[in-house]
């Protein structure tokens, strides 16, 4: 897709922003401690154990932060403004693509299953990663032909 960047894939590019936007919600989340674990719908368990020390939730959500780094990554990558050459970007998008929208569209059958379980956090999030999917779809498609 051209534009006023030149070259460079416009949709691959929000893409690689709001994986890296969320890897950096993450990492702030680890220095926030339990108030930002609450207040981002992680579930008073987490909180709690964050409260505690405990090395869980700074593990597991440092774990998603780098991942979602990744998944920054191999977006700016295909959208032409590195010109860094990751390993099967054809595969990781696709599969990066199918997790934010499968993602996103996991709270249907939870709605459908079991309407108690679903909260706030589950059905904004959800929208989130429906969005990010989305985004995801619409670039991977218009460099497809460009990727191996």
């Amino acid at each position: 897709m051209r534009s006023m960047l030149g070259d460079l894939n416009v949709w691959l590019l929000l893409a690689a922003s709001l994986s890296g936007v969320a890897a950096l919600l993450h990492v702030l989340i680890v220095f926030g401690g339990a108030p930002w674990y609450r207040f981002f719908g992680a579930g008073e368990h987490m909180a709690r154990l964050s409260e505690a020390r405990h090395w869980w939730p700074p593990l597991l959500t440092s774990g998603i932060a780098m991942v979602l780094g990744l998944w920054a990554l191999y977006a700016l990558a295909a959208s032409g403004a590195l010109s860094l050459q990751l390993p099967w970007p054809k595969l990781a998008l696709c599969l990066i693509t199918a997790i934010y929208c499968l993602r996103g569209l996991a709270i249907l059958p939870l709605q459908a299953l079991a309407p108690e379980r679903v909260t706030p956090f589950l059905l904004w999030s959800s929208v989130v990663c429906l969005g990010y999917g989305i985004v995801h779809l619409i670039g991977l498609k218009q460099v497809w032909e460009h990727l191996q």
